[in-house]
């Protein structure tokens, strides 16, 4: 669930850093209803805000890994487990 927000969020930063270019403005107002609002707010303000979202989700992305492998593994004599291994 965090690398879905942590793509979400990213994402979301970096149209908001894109409002800030003046032809990718225009084409972001037509497509996205929400993001007059965000027009009207100062570039550097929004640039900063941009960022700090993008920032937040490659946090996200890079903190969620696949799952830790225990750190014992068994060791199987045929189907009885004589012992354990340190993986």
């Amino acid at each position: 669930m965090k690398k879905i927000g942590g793509w979400i969020l990213t994402l979301a930063g970096l149209v908001v850093i894109a409002l800030g270019v003046k032809g990718l403005q225009e084409y972001i107002l037509k497509v996205i209803p929400f993001s007059s609002f965000l027009s009207s707010v100062p570039k550097t303000y929004s640039m900063i805000g941009g960022l700090v979202l993008v920032i937040i989700g490659i946090v996200l992305l890079n903190g969620t890994g696949s799952a830790k492998q225990s750190p014992e593994v068994p060791i199987y004599q045929g189907k009885r487990i004589v012992g354990y291994r340190r993986h």
